[in-house]
């Protein structure tokens, strides 16, 4: 499904999975003339719907897809359609643009192998920099996150094809005794954030390591209180700490218990210090 408002894009999502009978699979996307719909993640749209969907974006600058997907057996298949429409009517999606796929769960599970494969053959796949960022954005900063980086960043610079990625998700799946760290915002929802680059050398790689690092320094300046997941660029003790934040001590005490002599992950320079 295809929107053209953001905040429409992202109420849909929210409440899709609030459901409890909702879709097993919720994720958006940004479609751009350079992030087209059909992308190394997935190729769900037909040769006619692709060309359909880029000219819309095409016309709008960026565009945003909404990815939804019911699993059905034997058991359930003739009432399928039914749970579709009724899910379906409640959404604000463009009209003409719902686009229906039906697949093996197997070839939805392996629809990345399928597109790496044809990727392969076209001299395509092997890239040497992935100067990806994985963010949470907190839900109360996701509309202005919109506008100043995917809007003002990410489409006015077009300096990668992505895909980029931005969907909901509910802060009760989190279990807080982990060290994962999610946004410490407290309500139900919070987006995660995928901007998922390729570069075919180190000097398009370095490009978009800096276009990644000054996403990160102005969701600071705006007070937009980010977390990454995976990071890559803390380089000193009090940038992990911040990351952490009130899990800090915890942490650090389980490294030390568990992990005394400093093995464990010293790639990150968590505690190996330079």
């Amino acid at each position: 499904m295809i929107y053209e408002d953001f905040a429409t894009f992202t109420k849909d999502q929210e409440h899709l999975i609030s459901l409890n009978h909702g879709p097993n699979y919720v994720e958006g996307s940004l479609i751009m003339k350079k992030s087209p719909a059909n992308n190394w993640r997935s190729s769900f749209f037909s040769i006619h719907d692709e060309a359909k969907v880029n000219s819309l974006a095409s016309k709008h600058g960026i565009i945003y897809s909404l990815e939804v997907v019911k699993y059905y057996d034997d058991f359930s298949i003739k009432t399928i359609d039914e749970e579709l429409d009724e899910m379906f009517n409640e959404l604000s999606f463009k009209s003409g643009f719902i686009f229906k796929k039906d697949v093996t769960f197997v070839d939805f599970l392996n629809r990345v192998r399928t597109e790496e494969v044809k990727l392969r053959s076209e001299g395509f796949w092997d890239v040497d920099h992935h100067p990806w960022l994985n963010l949470f954005v907190p839900k109360s900063h996701i509309l202005e996150f919109n506008q100043r980086v995917f809007v003002d960043i990410i489409k006015k610079e077009s300096k990668s094809s992505g895909p980029f990625l931005v969907y909901p998700m509910n802060r009760k799946r989190w279990d807080y005794k982990t060290s994962a760290v999610i946004c410490e915002e407290d309500v139900d929802i919070f987006f995660t954030v995928g901007l998922l680059h390729s570069a075919r050398n180190v000097e398009d790689g370095k490009v978009l390591d800096d276009q990644n690092k000054r996403i990160l320094m102005l969701c600071d300046e705006l007070g937009i209180k980010v977390k990454q997941y995976l990071p890559q660029y803390y380089k000193t003790k009090e940038e992990w700490m911040k990351h952490f934040g009130n899990k800090w001590s915890v942490f650090e005490e389980r490294k030390a218990k568990y992990d005394p002599k400093m093995i464990l992950s010293p790639g990150q320079n968590i505690f190996n210090f330079s």
